[in-house]
C-alpha cells in the first residue's frame, strides 16, 4: 500500500510540475501580436479612385478567350494572338520603356531596367490562359461584345450567353461593382494589375532601383510545360536569378480561418506536389450469374476504402507551425496552451486540424479516390477493375514514399500500378527575408488589420519552375475575397470586385516603389 501511494503521489507530483510549465509556457509564448497601420489611409484612399481607363482595359482583356487545352497542338491560338497584339496597344509605355520578348510563341517576358545594376533583380509572374467554359467553343470566335460600362451601371439584357453566367463569361462586363469573366480571378486580373501599376508608375517617372522582370506563362492551367519551364530555362542559362519571384498562389481569406476575426492573408513559401495513380486489379471475369466470392470490382473497393482510411502520417511542417503562431494570439485560451506547447499536445492540435478539408489539406499528403471502372455490362465481371487515386504531396513526403504506401496498401492483391502524373512538393522559402517583408509591410498598407502568414499553397502554381532561378518564392495574389467568391474560381459567374481589383493595383504600385527600401 505505501509503495502504490508513493508511486501515485510521485505522479500527482510530476503532473503538478507539467501543469505549472504548461501554463507558464503559454502565458509566455511570443504569438506574433498585429495591430492596423495607422498611415494606410491614403494608400487605400488612393486604391478607390480608380480610373475608367484601367477598368477599361482590363475589361478587354476579360474579352478575348485564351483558353488552354491539356493537348498542347489542340490549341485555339488565334485568340493568344490578340491578346498580345492587345496588350502592345494598350500598354504604349510599358513597351517603349521596357525590353520585351516572347519565349517558345507566347510566354511573355518583361524587363524594366533598374538604376543600380548590382542590385538582384526581382521577378513577377502570371498567367493570361484561363479554363474553359462549359458550352462556350471558343474556336468559334464567336466571343459576346459588351460595351464598356462604368461600375454600377445597369446592364442591357443580352441574349447570347451561357445560362449559368450572370453575365456573359468572356465580356469583361462591369455590374455593380463586379467585373465578370472568365480570368477575372485566376489569373488576368493579377496580369492586368501588374501593368496597370507598372504603367502608372512609368506615368509618373518612376524608375526602380533594381531590374523589374514581369514574366507571362500562356499554359499555366495545364501544367506550364511550354510557357513558364520554357521562361525559367531562359532565364538559367542567361544567368539571370533573382532576389525574389512573387506569383499567385494565397489569397486575404475575408473569412478568417480557425475562428479568428481578423482577414488572414495566406503567403505560400511551398506548394504541394502531386502524384496521380492507376491501378489495376486483377480477379475473375466471367457472366454474373456465377459470381466468385470476390470479384475484380470487389478487391478495389477495398483497396480504395484502405487508402481512405490509412492514409500518409499528418504533421506540422515549419510553415504551418508558423502559421498557427500567427493567429494563436487570437485563439482561446485552450488553443493557446496547444499552441504554446506543441512538444506536449502536438497529436491534439493534428487532430483539430484534421477535421475540415481544408486544414487538413495543410498537415499532410491527402489521398483523393476519383475514378473507378469494372466491366462495360451490367451482367459481366470484369476481369481487371481501375481505380485512379490523386495524392497532394505535403512538402518532406516524396513520390516514392507515397508509391511505398500504396504498395504496402495493395499487399495480397493482384495489382498492378501506373503513374499517370508526378511531381515533388516544392521547396520551402524563408519568412526571414526582405523579399517576404515586403509583402507583409505591402498587405498592411493597403489592408490595414490584415494577419499576415505563411502557408503552403494546395494547388500547383508556375512558381515551382523557377526554384533553379531564386531561393525566395512567394505565392499570394493581394485580393480580399470571401469564400463564395473563391468558389468561382474556375466556377460560373466568376467575378473580381472593382474594390479588390483596384487594391491589387494599389498594392503592386507600393511594393515596387518601396521594395528596395524594405528593411
Amino acid at each position: 500500500m505505501k509503495t502504490f501511494l508513493k508511486i501515485l503521489a510521485t505522479l500527482l507530483i510530476i503532473i503538478a510540475v507539467l501543469a505549472v510549465i504548461v501554463i507558464i509556457k503559454t502565458s509566455t509564448y511570443s504569438f506574433v501580436k498585429h495591430s492596423p497601420v495607422e498611415t494606410a489611409g491614403e494608400t487605400v484612399s488612393q486604391a478607390k479612385t480608380l480610373s475608367a481607363r484601367s477598368l477599361e482595359r482590363f475589361a478587354g482583356g476579360i474579352s478575348i478567350p485564351t483558353v488552354s487545352t491539356g493537348n498542347y497542338e489542340d490549341t485555339y491560338f488565334p485568340p493568344f494572338d490578340r491578346f498580345n497584339e492587345y496588350l502592345m496597344e494598350s500598354y504604349p509605355n510599358i513597351y517603349e520603356v521596357m525590353d520585351t520578348m516572347t519565349i517558345n510563341g507566347y510566354g511573355l517576358v518583361f524587363r524594366w531596367n533598374g538604376q543600380n545594376p548590382n542590385l538582384k533583380p526581382i521577378l513577377l509572374l502570371s498567367h493570361y490562359d484561363v479554363v474553359p467554359v462549359m458550352g462556350f467553343d471558343q474556336t468559334e470566335d464567336s466571343v459576346v461584345k459588351v460595351d464598356f460600362r462604368p461600375a454600377d451601371t445597369a446592364m442591357a439584357p443580352i441574349d447570347n450567353y451561357i445560362e449559368e453566367w450572370e453575365q456573359p463569361p468572356f465580356s469583361g462586363a462591369v455590374v455593380n461593382g463586379r467585373i465578370y469573366g472568365r480570368g477575372t480571378l485566376d489569373m488576368k486580373g493579377m496580369l492586368f494589375g501588374l501593368l496597370e501599376a507598372a504603367d502608372a508608375l512609368i506615368e509618373e517617372g518612376f524608375t526602380p532601383q533594381q531590374d523589374i522582370w514581369f514574366s507571362f506563362g500562356h499554359d499555366e492551367e495545364v501544367g506550364g510545360l511550354h510557357g513558364a519551364t520554357y521562361i525559367a530555362e531562359w532565364f538559367l542559362q542567361q544567368g539571370i536569378t533573382f532576389d525574389a519571384v512573387y506569383d499567385e498562389g494565397g489569397i486575404i481569406d475575408a473569412d478568417g480561418l480557425n475562428k479568428v476575426s481578423s482577414p488572414i492573408a495566406l503567403v505560400g513559401i511551398g506548394e504541394k506536389g502531386f502524384l496521380t495513380l492507376q491501378i489495376k486489379v486483377a480477379g475473375i471475369g466471367g457472366h454474373s450469374s456465377m459470381p466468385p466470392k470476390k470479384g475484380s470490382l470487389v478487391m478495389a473497393a477495398e483497396i480504395m476504402e484502405k487508402l481512405n482510411n490509412n492514409q500518409m502520417k499528418a504533421r506540422i511542417i515549419p510553415p504551418i507551425s508558423d502559421f498557427l503562431d500567427n493567429i494563436g494570439g487570437e485563439q482561446g485560451f485552450a488553443t493557446r496552451m496547444a499552441i504554446a506547447n506543441k512538444w506536449l499536445f502536438n497529436p491534439l492540435l493534428i487532430k483539430n486540424l484534421e477535421k475540415t478539408p481544408a486544414s487538413n489539406a495543410l498537415v499532410r499528403t491527402t489521398t483523393a479516390v476519383t475514378r473507378a471502372k469494372g466491366s462495360d455490362a451490367a451482367n459481366v465481371l470484369s476481369s481487371v477493375s481501375e481505380i485512379t487515386v490523386n495524392f497532394r504531396l505535403l512538402p518532406g513526403d516524396t513520390v516514392e514514399d507515397v508509391l511505398n504506401h500504396v504498395r504496402k496498401i495493395c499487399e495480397g492483391y493482384d495489382t498492378e500500378i501506373e503513374i499517370v502524373n508526378a511531381r515533388e512538393a516544392s521547396g520551402l522559402s524563408s519568412a526571414d527575408t526582405k523579399s517576404f517583408r515586403a509583402i507583409k509591410n505591402t498587405v498592411e498598407k493597403i489592408y490595414p488589420g490584415t494577419i499576415v502568414t505563411t502557408y503552403v499553397t494546395i494547388g500547383g502554381t508556375d512558381a515551382y519552375k523557377y526554384q533553379k532561378v531564386s531561393d525566395n518564392i512567394y505565392r499570394f495574389m493581394p485580393v480580399k475575397i470571401n469564400n463564395y467568391e473563391q468558389r468561382t474560381i474556375h466556377n460560373e459567374n466568376e467575378y473580381i470586385s472593382v474594390e479588390n481589383f483596384s487594391n491589387m493595383v494599389a498594392y503592386f504600385t507600393e511594393l515596387i516603389r518601396t521594395y528596395q527600401d524594405t528593411e
